[in-house]
């Protein structure tokens, strides 16, 4: 097989629909995205001066937890004086701490803002490389609704990701800082039940672990569903915004049809869809309730409880009985940042999966099908195009013989720059798959297409793209408006017949919506006298188009004697005005298909009816 030119790869494979990859995995995949993103120097920036102020802030805590023996013992003695002593050093300690909290969301507000910024690049850089967005499309289940997973899944990861990790690392702080609090304060005391006397260090410290991992695990038992139902949930979403979305888009074709009827009900199943999702994540959150909330309102008393012993002994006042509610507090919040996290960790587990399912797809697409018939691409002279032996299947990965395909009939078939071609044949063919055979886009067949160099040639499909923007933007696409001079771009858009849109050259808009089909198409007509390419490459563009509008677009490229033309279609206006030379497609028939049965005399007559006429 000839070398492949570059930039026009083979089909890639896409036949995995999901991803069974471990957390760690994945995790992996996005710190490898992240650490190669341009924004890795900022986030590890204002990582470290969060860090900073996470611990600034958990020593404050740790003053205020002592502030409080000093002022629950001058409550205690009723001294006034000292009362109010007290509370001016409160007014400092949580000034200090309020200046702390607000820099703290700004600073992750902040990284959660460049995390996603290095993400969404990442995911677009991925899906925006050559061909990819294109094949991702076909690819199953992966490829629907790619702008659900650029757009949401990515916002939600970023900010979900900075919370959680700031979140597990404030917490984990806390828990080092008033866990030797607790366990001073409990470590002296003795039990005394019926005669027997023993003590437990630091008893406190392990009440509250066993408060929190007792939390932990029932948390973990009841909501072990809602990692896959958030999943399932964000999926259903995503379909069923896509429908609203096509609805939308294609309102005047649906209300022609009166099919308003139709999209009713299509829409009504994905809502129903959502709905049944929603419900058993509700009922799961529901249960899940029962452990957070109980164990929620427990926390007011448990740890008095805990401490009432040694209080009522005689071995704390009441300020270090304080102190130690506060200090059991701190870490069983700490110990129960998991519990009162499980929801958001199963939302951000399932967000985490759809976007590295999705970038792991992207990046699969590097790997070649496994093709059984293949089209060689060949590098030909820049003023030289060859068909050789053309035969294109209709699936992928099949034999010709057994899925059928078509051909092209002249079998050795050399084009000059310059020279005009139209290629046409069978109804049956599916012309398209020549286009996107001539771009590297479908490589499925056999033979030999000598191409000139990728930069000589231009393809312009039946439709039109007008990307959004002003409409200069959109004749220049995909080059930047300024690659052409105005003076040739109101030329250009006068010869088209599209004058009256000189005036709206640089305005912004919906050119998609505002134009209708055929100026769309003398867009794209108005591109190629800028353009002015060596090779241009038609699929059916003017078939479809007004009469007149054919005639004024086919005569336009007679202007264009220097640029070889191949028009993939059956255009009499092309046919006309060009005069282009004639090649054929003949369609192959599968190996599947049963041959006529031929009969003679009257049991032809007979038979007539029950033996189906081949397909033309």
């Amino acid at each position: 097989m000839a070398d492949k030119i570059e930039g026009r790869p083979g089909i890639r494979r896409q036949d995995r629909v999901g991803y069974d990859f471990s957390l760690t995995y994945r995790l992996g995949v996005m710190f490898s995205a992240f650490w190669n993103s341009e924004v890795r120097g900022k986030v590890l920036f204002l990582a470290t001066v969060l860090i900073l102020v996470i611990l600034a802030t958990s020593y404050g805590q740790v003053i205020l937890n002592e502030w409080n023996a000093p002022f629950y013992d001058s409550l205690e003695r009723r001294d006034l004086g000292e009362f109010f002593h007290q509370l001016e050093i409160f007014a400092m300690i949580a000034g200090t701490l309020l200046l702390l909290n607000v820099l703290q969301a700004w600073l992750n507000q902040m990284t959660a803002l460049y995390m996603r910024e290095g993400l969404s690049r990442d995911l677009v850089d991925q899906w925006l490389k050559r061909k990819r967005a294109l094949r991702l499309a076909s690819s199953g289940l992966i490829g629907v609704n790619p702008d659900q997973r650029l757009h949401e899944d990515s916002r939600n990861l970023a900010e979900s990701t900075t919370g959680l990790v700031l979140g597990l690392l404030q917490s984990t702080i806390l828990l080092v800082s008033f866990i030797g609090v607790l366990w001073e304060l409990s470590s002296g005391f003795i039990f005394r039940i019926s005669g027997h006397s023993f003590s437990i260090p630091g008893y406190m410290v392990w009440a509250a672990i066993f408060y929190a991992a007792s939390a932990s695990v029932l948390s973990q038992v009841v909501g072990r569903k809602l990692v896959k139902l958030n999943a399932d949930r964000f999926s259903k979403e995503a379909e069923l915004r896509f429908t609203l979305m096509h609805a939308n888009e294609n309102m005047p074709a649906i209300t022609v049809a009166r099919g308003e009827e139709n999209e009713r009900r299509r829409i009504n199943t994905d809502i129903s869809s959502v709905l049944t999702v929603v419900k058993r994540l509700a009922m799961a959150n529901t249960n899940l309730t029962w452990v957070s909330a109980g164990y929620g309102w427990l926390v007011i008393v448990i740890p008095i409880i805990v401490a009432a012993p040694a209080y009522f002994s005689g071995g704390l006042t009441l300020g270090q009985l304080m102190m130690s509610v506060g200090a059991f507090n701190q870490v069983n919040t700490a110990l129960r940042w998991y519990v009162s996290n499980f929801g958001p960790i199963a939302e951000w587990r399932a967000t985490l999966m759809r976007v590295t399912d999705f970038r792991q797809a992207l990046v699969d697409m590097e790997d070649d099908f496994d093709l059984k018939d293949s089209i060689a691409y060949e590098n030909a002279a820049p003023d030289t195009l060859t068909l050789k032996d053309v035969v294109i299947v209709a699936k992928v990965g099949e034999d010709i013989e057994e899925c059928g395909g078509f051909r092209l009939r002249e079998t050795n078939v050399v084009i000059k720059a310059g020279e005009k071609v139209m290629i046409n044949g069978d109804h049956s063919v599916n012309r398209k798959l020549l286009f996107q055979a001539m771009a590297g886009l479908w490589p499925c067949g056999s033979g030999t297409m000598g191409l000139p160099p990728i930069d000589d040639m231009l393809f312009v499909p039946q439709l039109a793209y007008v990307p959004g923007g002003s409409l200069r933007e959109a004749l220049a696409f995909p080059e930047r408006p300024e690659a052409y001079e105005k003076a040739d771009v109101e030329a250009a858009l006068d010869k088209v017949g599209l004058h009256s849109l000189i005036a709206r050259l640089e305005t912004r808009a919906r050119w998609d919506k505002l134009l209708d089909s055929d100026q769309q198409k003398a867009i794209g007509f108005a591109r190629l006298l800028l353009v002015r390419p060596r090779w241009i490459i038609f699929d059916e563009v003017l078939e479809g188009m007004e009469p007149e509008l054919q005639e004024t677009m086919a005569k336009l490229l007679t202007s264009m004697p220097e640029s070889g033309m191949i028009y993939i279609g059956r255009s009499e206006a092309y046919l006309e005005a060009l005069k282009p030379r004639v090649l054929h497609l003949q369609a192959l028939p599968s190996k599947s298909e049963e041959p006529p049965v031929v009969q003679t005399g009257a049991s032809a007559s007979a038979g007539a009816a029950a033996v189906p006429a081949p397909a033309l």
